[in-house]
């Protein structure tokens, strides 16, 4: 296995592992997110796990950053660098929810363990917001993770064109909805929310399969190049072996 077909390998197990890990995380950790949760008796330990797949995601969506930056930047180094940041951020921004959530569990043990919850539910309250708004902010970011990897794979074609331009023609539609949430005129759980996300969900998944299974075509401008250099590389080491061979001989 080549070290292009291996990027591939890597970064479409990472997209499908930020499957794994959000959505049975958003199930998970749903107790928390009741108003009512800080004076219960909590669901601590299921909030936790989910806490912890959330966790799994956000090194998953940063390690694919990672893994494609080499690739992209041979289409476009601006591209590679965008597409690095916006995951960066959004890994940040995801990870600040997780940290609200955790704050949320210590207060409601530190509440149980007092007798003096509903004091604390003002704070509780403030906490479970700014998950809500992380978790506006952050994984929409997916909005501005396809316009950079989307058009690289796109002029470059690395995968199937119609792959990244689903996202690519998603991505106004996402960020639409989200400055349209933040103004207060849309929100979680609409019919927008549902329209904006659904090509996402469906160009993040099948990239992640065709990657693991199929990988980036070889028969691209980059993949040719890429080919090329192994093959010099080859060469250069089959001659020196033999220079080498030749020098020991004497």
């Amino acid at each position: 296995m080549t070290s292009f077909r291996k990027t591939a390998l890597v970064g479409g197990i990472l997209y499908l592992i930020t499957f794994i890990g959000s959505i049975p995380a958003a199930l998970l950790v749903l107790p928390a997110t009741d108003p009512g949760y800080l004076t219960s008796t909590g669901a601590d330990q299921q909030v936790t796990v989910g806490l912890v797949l959330e966790l799994v995601n956000v090194f998953a969506l940063i390690g694919c950053g990672v893994a494609f930056f080499s690739v992209i930047r041979r289409e476009h180094e601006g591209l590679a660098v965008g597409y690095l940041a916006t995951r960066t951020f959004e890994g940040v921004t995801i990870t600040v929810g997780v940290l609200s959530l955790l704050a949320l569990v210590s207060l409601r043990q530190q509440g149980a363990a007092t007798g003096d919850a509903e004091s604390l539910v003002p704070v509780g309250n403030a906490l479970v917001d700014i998950r809500s708004w992380a978790m506006t902010i952050g994984p929409n970011m997916a909005a501005f993770n396809a316009l950079m990897l989307g058009t690289a794979l796109y002029r470059a074609r690395l995968v199937p064109r119609a792959l990244p331009a689903l996202g690519i023609i998603g991505a106004p539609i996402l960020i639409t909805f989200v400055v349209g949430t933040i103004l207060g005129l849309t929100g979680p759980g609409t019919l927008f929310h549902g329209i904006a996300v659904a090509p996402f969900f469906i160009w993040e998944l099948v990239l992640g399969l065709w990657l693991t299974f199929k990988g980036f075509n070889e028969n691209s401008r980059i993949g040719l190049a890429e080919r090329a250099r192994r093959e010099s590389a080859t060469v250069s080491h089959g001659s020196q072996t033999t220079v080498a061979a030749k020098a020991g001989a004497a």
